[in-house]
């Protein structure tokens, strides 16, 4: 604890856990009348925990689909702040669409395909701890479907149809509704059997939050919100009770008794729920409190009679309920004290005639005193209706008068003793403006004149300020403010307005207003505007060693007044011919007092100015040359910048000839090493800007400063600049370089900083060299690009983007200074993961086919690592050119010849399946019969030996064609025909076999997929036969 304070100061910073101190805390201030306690103070250390690891599976979402991306930080305190970020941390765009709710998670009221990526990362930031938590990165996938249907709204948060919520009273009021559909929804608030209060309420998050200020129990109730879009509606109620920690209506206020007086301690205070109210002696519960027979507990009121001196205590009222507690320290002291008055003596009062008058008499006392005023010193008590008294012992004169001046004495008395106090009144006349601006209208480029003319007491010092329409007069030289008027000259359209003229004494304040007409003047014939005449008869008066008095004559107008007179000088000395800008002064003046330089040799020439432009310029006046003394001043931009290693180069800017001040100019050059015990080093040189001081030691910093000198002496002292002797490059490399991969395009390289010593420069920054070595999916090298990135400053950090996925890099570091680069780290090999690939380098279709075609596509230009699949995408377009082709001549004829063929070849092969003779397929076919096809008995339902009727000849399966005239196809590239299959067969009515004659056909591997060839000619023709 602070010596003679009751401060507690804990001091972790030593050693120490802050756990160790959580608790709570009470302060008590003891004397002999009493003990005081103050309110509970909580400590608890904050805490900043680490997210707790989970398993994040990708989020795959259908296009228009709601979706809801938890955050579930880690509870901290005080709770962190949570917002939304990606791999580049910038922070994710929210919309009407896509929004943060207030428990942090991230809610899409329907995803869009630019929803798709993976890297949608929840940070929670810890104030008190000055740490960011990050949370796992969140991959969302969006699909598409076609078309994406559209949905009326549902409420994502809250659940349900209605909920509730409660609030203590002056908290701030947050109500959240966020609905998800297509397209859309749009939030709407109300409250039911009532409005929403004004000025108090405000909308957030695109009107998705309801935020009501310093609610009150008026606003509990039920807030409903409407979600809406074009397909319908959803809605939620939220029954809002405010609760309330108590609050003082009247808290218990400090009370001073003398022995033998009745008082009371009154503790009213509310609260929702209704507060207990107990009371405490000293810090301790009353009814465990010493007793005292002068003291009664009555629920919030102690009522105390016939005090004694041993009542004196401190006495506390608590008032709680289960939203928080008051704690009200009140002292009843019980003392006999003699009247005292506070008020200082002699105290003086002034006052204006007609205005009230408060004298104050200011006292303590116990019993309290009552007092009394007199006037005078001798004077009869003060009574009656033009005075009013005031509990406070001050006396209030109503409307006082010339003759309420003079001398008040306030008597203090009690039974203990009576004191007195003498104060001093004085009444002063009111300040009156007699003379009051009025209304003026005036031509344009006239002159005008306000009048304020005031009257005030004698003894008060009045300050006259003038306004413009309420605000300060312009900054103009047309403008003269004098004792009683404001004039203004060559008026102007911009000066009308109305002019207010306030005089402020240091007890009144009075004002008077008039305006401002500005009218045309009246036209008149053939009035030419023009540029001034030169002003002639210039004349040089009152020569002195710095100043000189210039007068002209002004030249004719030429009907536009002179705005104002522009003077310049020739230095016949330094630089004759060339004329300078001296000064200007109103076209009100012909004379101006002009300020020298010593060893000038002067000209003077006057132009005049209105609003149509300058005049030609006077001629010149008399030359009049100026005494030589020491310079006045130093050069200046005084810089020390070393060229090379072991130089310093010292630069000013030179006087100009007149700054001279004298013949002679030169200049000291001085400089020391800094933070080295050094005497000065100086040399004089000629009037140049640049001295080289050789043989420094590498970047070290020294003190420079240049002074001029002509022959009269030197200018004054120079102040000291600092500078640097020349940089050579960086010495050492940086260190401990690291390299942290954050996506398949995003590095993060980390390195130590040099020591500032091998800098031997001004650091610049670093350079991160960086270069693609190979791609790791193609295995091929090709020319190194080595890319460059600078970071400026002192920083040990930064980031690569653009790198391509999954390939081999190489990076080193160097810190650069004003001289350049220093050495490389070494190189430090990184590589980055796989990314998502290009797409393929070509697509084509070859072999198109009525209902078939065979696609190829080449690999990505930029696979980005290793291929595993190729995703086909199709879909049918119109079939109206198949029905085209069928429709033409050619195809027709095409086959109709078909057809011919194939129906001779059947004609050939049915007259020698009735002769009975073999055929070479036949014979190839007994060659290489099926082994795994067996006969079928008749008994269990298969069929066996086929039997012709005429020549009951036995045939092997597959020696004849089936009534259907198919041949089933065997090895051999001799069979003219396929078994039909599947849909490429039918039965007749009366279950005979009608077969199909395919094409030649390519052997399909065991597992590949049926073809989706569309029929032949051949198969076609042979469903006529």
């Amino acid at each position: 604890m602070k010596p003679n304070s009751g401060t507690l100061v804990i001091n972790i910073m030593n050693g120490g856990k802050a756990e160790a101190y959580e608790g709570v805390y009470q302060c008590t201030a003891r004397n002999e009348r009493g003990a005081a306690i103050s309110n509970n103070i909580v400590i608890r250390p904050s805490r900043s925990p680490l997210w707790t690891k989970e398993k994040l599976e990708p989020n795959q979402v259908r296009e228009g689909d709601s979706l809801v991306l938890h955050c579930r930080p880690p509870v901290g305190l005080p709770p962190p702040i949570i917002f939304w970020m990606d791999n580049a941390f910038q922070r994710l765009p929210q919309s009407e669409r896509v929004s943060q709710g207030l428990n942090g998670d991230l809610y899409f009221s329907n995803v869009q395909p630019e929803d798709t990526r993976e890297d949608y990362i929840c940070y929670a930031r810890f104030n008190h701890t000055q740490t960011i938590q990050q949370k796992q990165p969140i991959s969302v996938k969006v699909f598409s479907t076609k078309p994406v249907t559209e949905r009326q709204p549902i409420l994502l948060t809250p659940t349900g149809s209605t909920s509730t919520k409660v609030e203590l009273r002056g908290n701030v009021l947050l109500l959240e509704c966020i609905a998800a559909g297509l397209p859309t929804p749009v939030i709407h608030w109300i409250k039911e059997g009532g409005e929403l209060p004004a000025n108090r309420t405000f909308f957030e998050n695109f009107k998705k939050t309801l935020k009501i200020i310093d609610v009150s129990e008026a606003d509990s109730g039920n807030y409903k919100c409407i979600a809406r879009n074009i397909l319908g509606s959803a809605h939620h109620v939220i029954s809002v009770t405010v609760k309330a920690a108590p609050y003082w209506i009247t808290a218990p206020r400090n009370l001073v008794l003398s022995p033998g007086e009745d008082g009371t301690l009154i503790c009213r205070a509310n609260g929702n729920p209704k507060p207990n109210i107990s009371w405490l002696a000293n810090g301790v519960p009353i009814a465990i409190a010493p007793e005292d027979p002068s003291r009664k507990v009555d629920g919030d009121t102690i009522i105390f009679s016939h005090v004694q001196e041993r009542s004196s205590a401190v006495y506390q009222c608590n008032a709680s309920n289960e939203y928080g507690y008051l704690l009200a320290n009140a002292f009843v002291n019980v003392l006999a004290e003699p009247p005292r008055i506070l008020t200082p003596a002699n105290k003086l009062y002034q006052v204006i005639s007609d205005s009230p008058a408060l004298l104050d008499c200011a006292y303590f006392g116990s019993p309290k005193p009552e007092i009394e005023w007199f006037k005078g010193v001798k004077g009869s008590i003060l009574r009656g209706s033009e005075y009013v008294f005031h509990d406070n012992g001050t006396l209030e004169i109503p409307v006082a008068q010339k003759d309420s001046t003079g001398t008040y004495t306030c008597v203090a008395r009690n039974e203990l003793g009576k004191v007195q106090n003498e104060v001093q009144l004085e009444v002063k006349d009111p300040t009156m403006i007699i003379k009051q601006p009025e209304y003026k209208v005036i031509q344009r480029y006239g002159q005008v004149s306000f009048e304020c003319i005031i009257k005030h007491d004698s003894t008060l010092l009045p300050t006259v300020i003038w306004l413009k329409d309420n605000d300060e007069l312009p900054d103009d030289e047309r403008f003269l403010v004098g004792k009683d008027n404001l004039t203004i000259m060559n008026v102007t359209d911009k000066d009308d307005g109305t002019y207010t003229c306030i005089v402020n004494t240091t007890l009144d304040s009075v004002s008077a207003s008039a305006v401002l007409t500005v009218v045309a003047a009246p036209p008149t014939p053939a009035i030419i505007y023009a540029r001034p005449n030169p002003p002639f008869d210039l004349e040089l008066t009152g020569q002195l060693e710095r100043s000189v008095e210039l007068s002209w004559i002004p030249g004719d107008e030429n009907n536009s007044p002179i705005t104002n007179f522009v003077i310049e000088y020739e230095d016949g000395l330094h630089e004759p011919g060339v004329w300078h800008y001296q000064t200007e002064v109103p076209g009100t003046q012909t004379t101006v007092q002009l300020k020298l330089s010593p060893y000038v040799n002067y000209s003077f020439r006057v132009i005049a100015v209105n609003e149509i432009g300058r005049s030609q310029p006077s001629e010149p006046s008399e030359q009049y040359l100026t005494k030589s003394a020491n310079p006045d001043e130093n050069p200046s931009n005084v810089q020390g910048i070393g060229s090379e290693p072991d130089n310093l180069v010292i630069t000013w800017e030179s006087l100009k000839g007149f700054q001279s001040n004298g013949p002679g100019l030169q200049y000291k050059v001085s400089w020391r090493q800094k933070d080295v015990d050094d005497e000065w080093t100086s040399v004089i040189v000629a009037n140049v800007s640049k001295y080289i001081v050789s043989g420094t030691p590498t970047f070290v910093p020294y003190e420079i400063k240049v002074q001029a000198l002509n022959d009269l002496g030197y200018a004054p002292e120079p102040s000291e600049v600092i500078g640097h002797s020349g940089e050579d490059l960086p010495m050492v490399a940086p260190g401990n370089v690291q390299v942290h991969v954050i996506n398949s395009t995003l590095a993060k390289v980390h390195w130590d900083p040099v020591p500032l010593k091998t800098v031997r420069g001004h650091l610049q920054g670093y350079k991160v060299y960086y270069w693609k070595v190979q791609s790791l999916s193609r295995r091929s090298r090709r020319h190194v690009e080595k890319k460059i990135l600078t970071f400026r400053g002192n920083k040990t950090f930064g980031m690569l983007p653009g790198l391509e996925p999954y390939s081999s890099y190489k990076l080193n570091v160097r810190v650069v200074n004003g001289k350049g680069e220093g050495p490389a780290s070494p190189d430090k090999v990184f590589k980055t993961p796989e990314g998502v690939p290009s797409s393929p380098s070509f697509l084509k279709i070859t072999n198109p086919t009525l209902d078939s075609l065979t696609l190829e596509w080449g690999s990505p230009t930029h696979p980005n690592g290793v291929l595993t699949s190729y995703i086909l995408k199709f879909q049918p377009t119109m079939a109206s050119r198949q029905v085209d082709i069928a429709t033409q001549g050619w195809f027709i004829g095409l086959m109709c010849a078909v057809a011919l063929l194939i129906l001779i070849l059947l004609i050939v092969c049915f007259i020698r399946r009735n002769k009975g003779g073999k055929y070479p397929v036949k014979e190839k076919e007994d060659a290489h019969a099926d082994p795994e096809i067996q006969p079928m008995k008749e008994d269990d339902g298969t069929f066996g030996e086929y039997s012709d009727a005429e020549d009951h000849k036995p045939l092997k399966k597959g020696s004849r064609t089936p009534s259907d005239r198919t041949v089933k196809k065997e090895d051999s590239d001799d069979s003219l025909v396929d078994y039909g299959e599947g849909v490429n067969g039918q039965f007749n009515e009366d279950g005979s076999f009608i077969g199909q004659y395919s094409g030649k056909k390519e052997k399909e591997p065991a597992e590949g997929n049926e073809s989706s060839e569309a029929p032949s000619p051949v198969n076609a023709m042979n469903s006529f036969v």
